[in-house]
């Protein structure tokens, strides 16, 4: 499963609320090859699920991830942070052994 903190689902709340997205679309968090650390974060609007995605929903917020994701996802936390250390989404992610100085990738 993946869970949302209370910070991360008023903000993904906002961003919807904002781009006029409507019950349709969901939270789709993916990782792709890439950044510092071998594997990169992806998050985005979607309102397709396709046969072999993982959906689950936790504090109201529905969060959709590819199976290929969901192996290295699994027990991740997602949280949103505004302090003076950087503001965006991050992942709090128990599968990763190493992870980038911005958090944004990771290896296992």
């Amino acid at each position: 499963m993946i869970t949302v903190s209370d910070k991360a689902k008023e903000k993904v709340t906002h961003l919807m609320r904002d781009a006029q997205l409507d019950e349709s679309y969901r939270l789709r968090a993916s990782v792709a090859g890439g950044g510092c650390s071998g594997l990169s974060y992806k998050l985005d609007f979607d309102n397709e699920v396709k046969p072999m995605d993982q959906e689950f929903e936790d504090k109201g917020v529905r969060v959709v991830v590819d199976m290929k994701s969901f192996l290295y996802l699994a027990g991740t936390e997602l949280d949103f942070s505004d302090g003076l250390n950087g503001k965006g989404f991050y992942f709090d992610n128990p599968n990763a052994s190493r992870t980038c100085g911005c958090g944004e990738s990771f290896s296992v």
